[in-house]
């Protein structure tokens, strides 16, 4: 579900973004996509976000080299992100099914929360038996930093409310720590 959504949203963003502006709705969606991180980052951000058809639009253009995206209405809770260009880097090599980019340490806030995901299968998108389902509240991810992530739990079940490794085993494993 937010897997899914997410993938849509970024495959979109990567096919093709323009300048257009939404007819209704802008200020709202923006809100929504400032929330996934502090002001300091979301308020020079580049808001993308998906119009009825899926294709991405630019709502807004930023000036600090960070992205934000609304939630997505699809899915069961918020889910709005912010990230900087090497978490983008490696969330089109997630999309793409490719080697995430050597070297590049990514940054992804979900300050308003995240729902619902695998914490084993990259390309879940619904719960079934043996896929790890998870529940995230507001949370920070760091991608691209294997390394770092030694010692921490990589468990099919983590506990949630502590900083673990998502995707374990995959390329695109990743640092998830909660933030509340």
């Amino acid at each position: 579900m937010k897997t899914l959504a997410l993938l849509s949203m970024l495959a979109a963003l990567a096919a093709h973004s323009s300048t257009a502006a939404f007819a209704d709705g802008d200020a709202d969606m923006i809100k929504s996509a400032e929330s996934a991180a502090p002001a300091a980052v979301s308020s020079g951000a580049t808001i993308y976000a998906a119009d009825e058809s899926g294709k991405m639009k630019t709502l807004r253009e930023g000036s600090n080299g960070w992205w934000c995206m609304p939630d997505t209405p699809s899915t069961p809770g918020p889910d709005p992100m912010c990230g900087d260009a090497n978490a983008m880097e490696w969330a089109m090599a997630w999309i793409g099914k490719t080697e995430p980019p050597k070297g590049k340490v990514g940054f992804i806030y979900m300050l308003a929360g995240g729902t619902d995901a695998s914490n084993t299968d990259p390309y879940a998108t619904g719960p079934t038996e043996g896929n790890n389902w998870i529940t995230t509240g507001p949370h920070v991810m760091i991608m691209n930093a294997t390394d770092v992530m030694a010692g921490y739990p990589s468990d099919a079940k983590p506990d949630t409310s502590k900083p673990y490794v998502m995707w374990p085993g995959t390329p695109y494993a990743h640092l998830m720590v909660p933030v509340n």
